[in-house]
């Protein structure tokens, strides 16, 4: 459980909702969710289910904020089965069904499309400890691309036990594919997006990432006057063009390999002589000369583009560092980190 929620002040608005309609209770919520959207239902439901304990004067703040002059007595629990139960007293199974499917797990309108959204590490690393069995029943009913790369991924002599019951295998009977499918729901899904959920300030760090310089420093410049802590862990998590320094040797090398040169040139018109030191002491003579003149053909370019650059080339390091081909260090020997 994660901890109880007591700072009022940093409630968000769908967060006082989501304990609101907690609160009320399944006869007075049923009500409200009747008159809203799907789309409604589901951001609301999303923000239920992740709200964990809530402290009693938390609930009594927010009922005096709405003049409701109302209080709880003891602490509420949001969790996906506490929202479920609440759905279920207003809609239709199977529209609750499909709303907390989404919540639950990675996008897709059956068990067997969600698994195919899943990271093949992951999945094999959930398979490993399975039966071969249920194993090969799992690789049989997804994407062959995608069954073969977790197949690559399993103890050798499990994933030859899983490869003679796929050839043994005739048709599954239906019994046994809905029990597989059930513990895969109940078991690896749900635990699956419990370990997914992203914390908020990494998820605007990403987003102030893709912004242009101007409006990154306009809202930035926002964030510090109204929540200096959050602004400042946002500014920590980060990473920047600027932060390509963090990169040794041999990553730059195979960044280099992979960034488009045109893109390149552009992003480092707007770089400090650190970052273009960086680029240029990791090329050959021949190709930084080439650089260099690509630079000066470029002439006077718009500060957009050269973020825009800059952007896209961030973005293939932190693509090229999910794939542990490159390693982006915090700067201290003891400490690293992959994004």
């Amino acid at each position: 459980m994660g901890r109880m929620k007591e700072d009022y002040r940093s409630l968000t608005g769908p967060e006082k909702a989501g304990i609101l309609m907690l609160s009320l209770g399944e006869e007075y919520s049923s009500k409200l969710f009747a008159m809203m959207d799907d789309q409604e239902i589901k951001e609301l439901s999303q923000i239920m289910a992740g709200l964990g304990a809530i402290s009693s004067s938390i609930v009594e703040r927010l009922f005096v904020e709405f003049a409701d002059q109302i209080s709880s007595t003891g602490s509420l629990i949001g969790s996906h089965e506490s929202t479920e139960r609440l759905l279920m007293k207003t809609l239709p199974k199977d529209r609750v069904e499909a709303i907390m499917e989404e919540i639950r797990g990675p996008a897709g309108r059956t068990m067997w499309d969600k698994l195919g959204n899943v990271n093949e590490q992951v999945l094999a690393n959930y398979l490993k400890n399975e039966y071969p069995q249920t194993v090969a029943v799992v690789l049989s009913k997804i994407k062959p691309d995608h069954g073969s790369r977790v197949l690559g991924l399993l103890p050798e002599n499990f994933a030859m036990e899983v490869i003679m019951r796929m050839l043994r295998m005739e048709s599954v009977q239906k019994e046994v594919l809905d029990g597989v499918e059930r513990t895969l729901r109940t078991e690896f899904m749900s635990n699956l997006a419990r370990t997914q959920r992203r914390d908020a300030h990494e998820m605007m760090a990403d987003i102030f990432n893709s912004l242009d310089r101007n409006t990154e420093s306009r809202f930035m410049s926002a964030l510090e006057e109204r929540n200096r802590e959050s602004a400042e862990r946002i500014k920590a998590l980060m990473f920047t063009f600027e932060d390509l320094v963090r990169i040794d040797s041999s990553g730059v090398q195979t960044l280099l390999r992979h960034v488009e040169k045109d893109k390149l040139a552009l992003g480092l018109k707007g770089a400090s002589d650190t970052v273009k030191d960086l680029f240029f002491k990791n090329m050959s003579e021949r190709a930084g000369k080439m650089l260099r003149e690509d630079m000066e053909a470029l002439g006077p370019v718009r500060l957009r583009e050269v973020d825009e650059a800059q952007s896209s080339i961030v973005a293939l390091a932190k693509e090229l560092a999910n794939s542990n081909q490159i390693v982006i260090s915090e700067g201290r020997e003891e400490d690293e980190f992959v994004y």
